[in-house]
């Protein structure tokens, strides 16, 4: 058993001075006669013994009014139960280049569907739902970093703001380079000094970065080494995730800046492989590289494998609301002492 707001304990001080007021005796005052037997032999009438009782009934109804107020409750069930559960910062690029369409399976035609950032999206949702017990943290990069999701373990909340994460309006010449200088710029060491900073003040001692890029670091106010070496030095891994096939000629969709109109084009892509080695290596963690959907599945399924740490938790789901019984007593008694009081006092028949 325990109280919601056992704060609310404190209204019985004010019911006990109430109360002391009501019951103390005053001075008792007497004038002598011997001759008792000459006393009627006759007891109180039931109104004196009901006045006398309400109070008492009343006093009673209010301290279960009180307890009431408390809020008594038990937990249907509590249980301590070993958990999963780390402090994870998922770290996405949504440079223009994340619109490549090289991860659509074979067979399959091109859509907004099957570009690079929705097969990501599309993974990442699936590996949080995997993992319902760690806190996990959104950060995405393009020419700057943006924290999207505290560290929480709310996964519907944060699976809703990845649903909403898209790459910047941009367009593209004819020949599928970007016309926007800001769109060609990726802020890797900024992206992951914004999720080390998620990360420091965590709760859980397992701490981990997933960084994805498929571009090339050439922008930031961190450098990406500084930002590693910050990493090391908490105690956090990094598991860095290199996407694409660096191949030349790589399907993407353009807008064209003349004509407005959605085409298919193709442009040479690339992404710096031994930087993203060389991150994942002074933190302790991971390099994948990933060209495929197949295999970026396979590289966080390996990352869901390798990242468990065994904690004991205790769980409550619901509870068992028991207010209702002394709040009903003390009414009762309480509307009852007020008939009683009154009833003595010849107010009804």
């Amino acid at each position: 058993m325990s109280f919601a707001y056992p704060w609310a304990a404190l209204l019985a001080v004010p019911f006990a001075v109430a109360a002391w007021r009501m019951f103390r005796r005053g001075d008792r005052r007497a004038v002598g006669f011997s001759a008792l037997s000459r006393i009627p032999r006759v007891s109180a009438g039931w109104r004196s013994r009901a006045a006398a009782a309400s109070a008492w009934i009343f006093a009673a109804g209010a301290a279960l009014l009180i307890v009431a107020a408390m809020r008594p409750r038990v937990p249907l069930a509590r249980e301590t139960r070993s958990v999963d559960a780390i402090a994870i910062a998922m770290v996405v690029d949504v440079s223009g280049s994340m619109a490549a369409l090289d991860l659509t399976p074979p067979g399959e035609k091109y859509s907004d569907s099957t570009t690079r950032l929705a097969v990501v999206k599309k993974l990442f949702a699936e590996f949080v739902e995997k993992r319902p017990d760690d806190l996990i943290a959104l950060v995405t990069f393009g020419g700057y970093a943006s924290a999207r999701s505290p560290l929480t373990g709310d996964h519907a909340a944060l699976l809703n703001v990845l649903k909403g994460v898209e790459i910047p309006s941009r367009s593209y010449d004819e020949n599928g380079m970007a016309i926007a200088a800001d769109e060609q710029m990726t802020a890797v060491g900024d992206g992951l000094a914004c999720a080390l900073s998620r990360l420091k003040d965590s709760k859980p001692a397992s701490k981990i970065v997933i960084l994805l890029s498929d571009g090339v670091s050439n922008t930031g106010a961190v450098e990406p080494e500084e930002a590693a070496e910050a990493a090391s030095r908490l105690g956090v891994k990094v598991y860095a995730i290199g996407v694409g096939t660096m191949a030349k000629q790589t399907p993407i969709f353009a807008r064209n800046a003349f004509t407005g109109r959605r085409v298919l084009a193709y442009a040479d892509m690339t992404f710096d492989e031994a930087q993203l080695k060389s991150i994942a290596a002074k933190t302790g963690g991971r390099y994948f590289s990933v060209n495929d959907r197949d295999s970026l599945s396979a590289a966080l399924e390996e990352i869901d494998e390798l990242e468990k740490t065994k904690i004991e938790a205790d769980s409550w789901n619901r509870w068992n609301e028991k207010f209702q019984y002394p709040l009903s007593a003390g009414a009762a008694l309480a509307v009852f002492a007020v008939f009683l009081s009154v009833a003595a006092a010849r107010r009804i028949v």
